[in-house]
């Protein structure tokens, strides 16, 4: 009878606590096909589950906190943890019970995904829910990722240019002691710029807008390969270059679906291969 080999020590795990998506182009399914991506064990804690495609969010029924409380415990007890990535939380209870369980691990990397406004601009969370994100998640990130209309929220006023993204990714990294990317799709321009503080450097990263459809799930993907990067071993900075060329890459090789009543759902290409 052959012997199973123990996994190697080159393969690391990282968690997601996320939604899931049904139709996997967001939510845990787009980080665990990104931390594939990357040669990572992919683990997965989940906050809700979401009835939803590209198109329409049909129905979000969230997970019981205790039982969210348990996975992430569970996780934490089992495997050998250093980067943790979040999506969407959805409630004050949620958004508690993650930051309650990660102050007794500050050793672990918390790359945060503020998942509170859709791409629509429609809010995905309650205002206690984001309370509960600037006085106890935040704090204890490594990194934080907010879209143009989140991080307004909560810097509290608007952002209409990179400089102005420049001004506000250092005040949110001082006031919540962590580095910030801000990403800047949502600005008017040719070019997207998302732009990282780390609490020294400043550092842009531009790159051409793509004619492409497919925009669901790049904020999930693009945090997820940043914290997939991190836990390889790359440097803050490298993390999110890295991170970009393959967000580039999912959006370059995406794809479409044509159902039979010519609905059409546009699809990041999250795969292994381009």
């Amino acid at each position: 009878m052959n012997q199973i080999e123990p996994c190697p020590e080159t393969i690391r795990a990282i968690l997601t606590i996320a939604g899931s998506d049904c139709s996997a182009g967001a939510g845990l399914q787009a980080d665990l096909k990104t931390f594939q991506h990357f040669g990572l064990h992919g683990l997965t804690a989940v906050t809700c589950i979401v009835s939803e495609t590209a198109n329409i969010v049909r129905r979000v029924d969230p997970v019981d906190p205790s039982m969210l409380q348990d996975q992430i415990l569970l996780m934490l007890d089992s495997f050998p943890l250093t980067v943790v990535k979040t999506g969407m939380l959805g409630s004050a209870k949620h958004v508690s019970c993650v930051a309650e369980i990660f102050k007794s691990h500050p050793h672990i990397k918390l790359v945060i995904d503020p998942v509170m406004i859709a791409s629509t601009g429609a809010s995905l969370i309650e205002a206690d829910a984001i309370a509960a994100y600037r006085e106890q998640l935040l704090p204890l990130a490594h990194l934080i990722t907010p879209n143009l209309p989140e991080a307004e929220t909560l810097l509290g006023e608007t952002i209409p240019s990179v400089d102005a993204m420049s001004r506000a990714a250092k005040f949110l990294t001082e006031k919540y002691t962590c580095a910030t990317l801000i990403k800047g799709g949502h600005l008017n321009a040719k070019d997207c710029t998302d732009l990282l503080y780390d609490g020294k450097n400043e550092h842009r990263f531009t790159s051409p807008r793509l004619d492409v459809k497919a925009s669901h799930g790049t904020g999930c993907t693009l945090a997820a390969a940043i914290a997939a990067n991190l836990a390889i071993g790359k440097d803050l900075p490298d993390a999110v270059s890295a991170a970009k060329d393959y967000l580039n890459d999912c959006l370059r090789h995406s794809y479409r679906f044509i159902h039979p009543n010519g609905e059409v759902i546009d699809a990041l290409n999250q795969g292994t291969r381009f």
